[in-house]
């Protein structure tokens, strides 16, 4: 029998005022797997997080934390929490900050085992208050984790991450999902979703006007890069029916279009000297900003 899902918002409306920030949202949050949660500033990510973490309440609506109302307890020490903002004592030191943390849960990890995952050994000694902004972010992720939690929330984890410790996060976010872990990710870097989502929701509006596994989602894009070395000008490529655009940097065209394969046949039919020919679709960027160009239109 599977398992229900660790979180999950069933027709939820919220209000503040005059604005609804979520309109009869319905999201499943399953172990084991990522969910992006992707939208535009305003779009109510942040209401749907918060109405998860038992922070605020629903005007309407179920909200369920492992079964429960996310207010109880019980549920609550099952999760783990980075938010994008963090108002940690800066005068603690960082393995005080994470063993406090840690007392909150009934099995959480060993210091060193979360010092490790979150590499921040080396900070251990050190003031919270001493760090970087960058190293502030990984003791904020060792703090989110070191409980080891069964849903972890992760609010923007990587925003002021160097790419090394973003893919280091990354790796350990695999780890967590193949134990078993459920993730919910907010991201406003879409390369960082594609790379580790398994499901994508976009909300816009306080509506999901789009979710799927990361491929479905891409492929609302509907768009195909076909890049080449070809002799033929651009203007001339850019006449053919079924090109979107087209980009030259000497040799070097990039075509855009929705359907590749009539626009390959021809460029090879027209060009005997076409080389380094590559077909490459659309990527959950640009996808994510057709979808929220077509719901503001």
């Amino acid at each position: 029998m599977a398992k229900s899902p660790a979180a999950a918002l069933t027709g939820v409306v919220k209000k503040y005022g005059e604005k609804t920030a979520l309109d009869g949202v319905s999201l499943n949050i399953p172990r084991g797997s990522v969910t992006a949660l992707l939208g535009p500033n305003g779009a109510g990510k942040s209401t749907a997080v918060g109405l998860m973490l038992g922070l605020i309440t629903a005007d309407a609506g179920r909200v369920e934390l492992f079964g429960r109302a996310p207010q109880e307890v019980v549920a609550r020490r099952k999760i783990g929490v980075m938010l994008q903002t963090a108002a940690l004592p800066e005068t603690l030191r960082v393995g005080e900050l994470v063993e406090l943390a840690s007392c909150y849960y009934a099995r959480p990890r060993k210091l060193a085992e979360v010092a490790r995952m979150a590499g921040i050994e080396d900070l251990l000694r050190r003031p919270y208050g001493a760090l970087s902004g960058g190293q502030q972010r990984r003791v904020q992720f060792a703090v989110a984790i070191c409980g080891n939690p069964e849903l972890v929330f992760l609010d923007e984890p990587t925003t002021g991450l160097d790419i090394e410790a973003r893919e280091a996060l990354w790796n350990v976010v695999r780890q967590l999902i193949a134990q078993g872990c459920a993730v919910l990710l907010t991201t406003h870097y879409l390369e960082e979703a594609e790379a580790l989502a398994h499901w994508v929701a976009v909300l816009v509006n306080g509506r999901i006007v789009t979710d799927g596994s990361v491929d479905a989602v891409r492929a609302v894009g509907e768009r195909r890069h076909i890049r080449c070395v070809s002799v033929l000008p651009a203007a001339q490529v850019r006449q053919w029916p079924g090109v979107d655009a087209v980009t030259a940097q000497g040799h070097r065209l990039d075509i855009e279009a929705r359907i590749a394969e009539p626009i390959v046949q021809r460029l090879l039919m027209t060009d005997p000297t076409l080389s380094e020919l590559e077909v490459t679709r659309a990527g959950l960027a640009e996808a994510f900003v057709q979808i929220t160009r077509r719901e503001a239109a």
